[in-house]
């Protein structure tokens, strides 16, 4: 059996997270899933490490459905490593959101029926059965493709409100799973500043309330959201509950159709695949409330395109002494996340795992987007003893390495690392063993 080539902190930092016999198990299925093509079943990493003989298969299988092993110190200590290799000092920038793994079969007790993000619009509503990810994601420089990546390190399930209403549990609500997943990180990074992008889907009170504290969150605002001032100070003797809010403000509405509004003019470096972007911007502090919610203390930040070709919108930050322009320059980098999901699609067959079992089910999908972040480790300790070469031709060039140039290096070098050797005489020959020449054409044959 190959196991993983000995090159890094990057392939050891989970191996005390296996006993001795598993973490054998698990690096061949670590490099299967990295050089095969199409389906990232378990049958396929074992045909691309030349193991379809092997009488043995089933132990491979039980490293997703039996074997003991967390999820969450795996997590923890993909997130370390990303920090120490990207992120050494300053805030982390962190993005979250939910993704829908499409998925059928009357076995797989976590399906539901959710909105399509892909399909749908606003006049359309698209609904398609499968499971709900939940994920959080490093957002950091990658210095071989001069822009930001979002790198996968925690996924959690979460189920409809009939998967807990079938088993009588009461339903954990998308912004509780995220408010336990922050908190979570909070605790495994508790010395630095933690920013968290998310869109409208978080921008929630009793969330926003209870991680304030520890993160600082940026979201979108509604135009309509109820904004005060703060409560004045108490006056001593005074009787009954202390007030929560204080004088009502403008809506951003109403804000955006005066005519006395102050506006600011800024240029943003990135803004949604334009190089620079010129918009004018208002800001200012409130508070929001809504009656049997928590108050939540926040920055409101009002954009509008002065060439009218984008819609007004609004956005809000916990951390009141932020700027406007770092504000949307934190939020303007939350699209990297959508870019990883369509990527993983893409490269590392994302939605096509067929396990069935709960546990296998649970651990499949976060150990697929983990990888997207295991080869970008990877990568970033080979580009330290070779350049990173970009796929070009003649109809398309590329200024800068995508995440396809990326996994197509660390190919290289797992290939290469299974003893392939070049011949003295003559030069342009290369000898390949018969084993590994098999494995290269059938994975090619069976391509798609």
């Amino acid at each position: 059996m190959s196991s993983f080539p000995e090159l890094t902190d990057a392939s050891l930092v989970f191996s005390r997270l296996f006993s001795k016999r598993v973490w054998q198990s698990v690096q061949t299925l670590i490099k299967g899933a990295i050089l095969a093509v199409g389906p990232r079943t378990v049958a396929a990493a074992l045909r691309v490490m030349g193991l379809s003989e092997d009488q043995q298969f089933q132990r491979f299988h039980r490293v997703l459905n039996r074997d003991a092993w967390s999820s969450l110190k795996a997590s923890q200590r993909l997130l370390t490593t990303l920090i120490e290799t990207f992120a050494p000092s300053g805030p982390l920038l962190m993005a979250l959101d939910d993704t829908i793994e499409r998925r059928r079969g009357a076995k797989i007790a976590a399906r539901g029926i959710y909105r399509d993000p892909v399909w749908s619009s606003h006049r359309n509503v698209v609904k398609t059965s499968g499971l709900r990810w939940l994920c959080l994601m490093l957002v950091v420089p990658i210095p071989w493709a001069r822009r930001h990546w979002a790198l996968p390190f925690c996924s959690a399930l979460t189920p409809s409100r009939r998967y807990y209403d079938s088993r009588g549990r009461e339903p954990v609500k998308l912004a509780d799973r995220a408010r336990q997943m922050l908190r979570l990180v909070h605790r495994w990074v508790p010395n630095r500043r933690i920013v968290v992008v998310a869109d409208n889907s978080f921008a929630v009170l009793s969330l926003l309330a209870a991680v304030c504290r520890d993160v600082t969150m940026v979201t979108r605002l509604r135009l309509d959201a109820a904004l005060y001032d703060p409560a004045p100070a108490r006056a001593p003797g005074t009787r009954g509950r202390p007030r929560l809010k204080g004088r009502e403000q403008p809506s951003l509405q109403q804000v955006l159709a005066d005519p006395n509004t102050q506006w600011k003019s800024i240029t943003l470096a990135y803004w949604y695949g334009h190089l620079q972007k010129q918009l004018d911007v208002a800001t200012g502090t409130a508070v929001w409330y809504h009656g049997g919610a928590p108050i939540v203390p926040l920055r409101w930040v009002l954009v509008r395109d002065p060439a009218g070709k984008l819609k007004p919108q609004a956005f809000l930050c916990t951390d009141q002494q932020a700027g406007a322009a770092q504000v949307l320059d934190w939020f303007v980098k939350r699209w990297q996340i959508e870019v990883t999901f369509e990527e993983a699609h893409a490269h590392l067959g994302m939605q096509t795992q067929r396990q069935w079992s709960d546990r296998a089910i649970a651990r499949t999908t976060p150990a697929i987007l983990g990888l997207y972040s295991v080869v970008a480790l990877l990568a970033s300790q080979l580009v330290t003893s070779q350049s990173l070469p970009v796929r070009q031709a003649a109809w398309y060039r590329k200024d800068c390495a995508t995440f396809s140039d990326t996994i197509a290096l660390v190919r290289r070098w797992l290939w290469h690392a299974d003893h392939l050797s070049i011949c003295e005489k003559p030069p342009d020959m290369m000898e390949i063993p018969t084993a590994l020449f098999l494995r290269l054409t059938d994975t090619l044959s069976y391509a798609v």
